[in-house]
């Protein structure tokens, strides 16, 4: 089953059911990615057990190398 969720702002449709699921979905890197729910920054450790529901809002972001 589908639900909309927020990315950065943009709607996004999902199967992902935690924030691990979301970014393995989202072809994440697996270093230089931080996510929140809403406003509160989940530890990557904490991906796997950290729950998505409909209409989240969703902020990724990515370290950038360079000067």
């Amino acid at each position: 089953m589908n639900m909309n969720i927020y990315i950065n702002n943009k709607q996004t449709e999902t199967k992902a059911l935690s924030l691990a699921e979301l970014a393995e979905e989202l072809n994440l890197p697996e270093r230089g990615v931080a996510m929140a729910v809403g406003t509160r920054m989940v530890q990557r450790a904490q991906w796997g057990t950290t729950t998505l529901s409909e209409g989240d809002s969703i902020i990724i972001i990515k370290a950038a190398c360079g000067g």
